[in-house]
């Protein structure tokens, strides 16, 4: 098992990698979109890199929710409902979405996933 900073450094490369920013501004606290400047195409960059780097398999489904986030049964006005709440956090035990529960506004979703998050993923499923 790799340690938590080796796992760091290899999602730091593979961010560095996907979406050509500088290392220093891949930090533990970073969010993807809002600081790294992440879209959703990157994101499919960025999985793949991470399997090959982990030797792991990633779906999608698991990291970018967008199924909840685009089913009206999950989202109201706009607003992710306490039942969709429930289903992310059941979906994403690794992210903190205390954040985002103040204000569960669908298009507020890509700013709360960190750097730590994805690390704290990735270790979830090389522990699994």
């Amino acid at each position: 098992m790799p340690t938590e900073q080796e796992v760091f450094e290899k999602v730091r490369e593979a961010l560095v990698d996907a979406l050509g920013v500088d290392e220093d501004e891949v930090t533990p606290e970073a969010t993807m979109v809002g600081d790294l400047g992440a879209e959703s195409i990157d994101f499919l960059d960025i999985v793949f890199r991470l399997e090959k780097a982990f030797g792991i398999e990633i779906p999608r489904a698991e990291l970018f929710p967008e199924d909840i986030l685009t089913n009206a049964e999950y989202v109201n006005d706009g607003k992710v409902t306490p039942e969709g709440l429930s289903e992310l956090k059941k979906r994403m035990a690794f992210a903190d979405l205390s954040k985002f529960e103040q204000n569960p506004q669908v298009s507020e979703f890509g700013n709360l996933l960190t750097v730590n998050d994805m690390c704290k993923y990735v270790e979830s499923k090389l522990a699994a």
